[in-house]
């Protein structure tokens, strides 16, 4: 029982650990979508040069760093991301730099670039998820197959014990019986006139009667164990009586 428990916290322990790593694996697909949620909100802005801005996503926090050509353009480009669903806080280390030319919008190869970037962070999100979910049925089954086995040796002890219990109920009563035999036999040889009954010792064990002592004649041996045999109960007669 006890080492079933210790396997129950082991399991346990184990389902946390998971849950943290899975956890772990959340954040990272939900930096990984504010980041594209941000990069594709700057690319679609026509007054902000998005190709020029990195954008960077840990804990909801996101960084911009890159060179823009204008106060306006880095206020917009700020403003964008921190309006983005999941943003916590946005950190700003974007360079003004009016001779900046920088990477237009109209070069498709980087709009290109950037969107496959995109689409690569959407899909480790969504393989993310499908780990994370695929750890937690993990971990839930070990679980559910740990409190199945437990369940079923707790019901195998509650059945030895009631086996156990039944058991000792029979052997007690049984002890009872020999008792109630010898009391009835020890009786009946010190009720008969035929036999000296204080000189004869009675054990009773399983319903068989032993009788030990000392009697003068054969026919008072042969009256005690007669008297022993008729006795309700009992089994057999064990003659260990002596003549003298």
């Amino acid at each position: 029982m006890f080492k079933r428990m210790s396997v129950l916290i082991c399991v346990a322990a184990f389902a946390l650990t998971t849950g943290g790593y899975a956890y772990a694996q959340g954040d990272a697909a939900a930096d990984a979508a504010t980041t594209a949620a941000v990069k594709t909100k700057l690319l679609g802005d026509t007054k902000v040069g998005g190709l020029s801005i990195d954008v960077d996503t840990k804990d909801n926090v996101v960084t911009l760093t890159g060179k823009v050509r204008s106060a306006a353009e880095k206020t917009e480009a700020i403003r964008l991301a921190r309006t983005t669903t999941g943003v916590k806080n946005v950190v700003d280390k974007l360079v003004i730099d009016p001779a900046y030319k920088g990477v237009t919008d109209k070069d498709d190869k980087a709009k290109a670039e950037v969107k496959e970037e995109t689409k690569e962070a959407k899909g480790t999100a969504g393989r993310t998820a499908e780990n994370t979910k695929a750890v937690a049925k993990d971990a839930k089954a070990e679980v559910k197959s740990e409190a199945k086995e437990a369940k079923a040796e707790t019901k195998e002890a509650s059945k030895d014990a009631a086996q156990a219990t039944k058991d000792a109920s029979v052997k007690a009563k049984d002890v009872t019986a020999d008792a109630t035999i010898t009391s009835a036999v020890k009786t009946k040889l010190l009720g008969d006139p035929k036999v000296a009954g204080l000189k004869i010792d009675v054990d009773t064990k399983d319903n068989v009667v032993t009788l030990t002592g000392t009697v003068k004649t054969a026919a008072e041996k042969s009256e005690a164990i007669r008297l022993a045999k008729s006795t309700s109960g009992v089994k057999s007669v064990v003659d260990k009586l002596i003549v003298q």
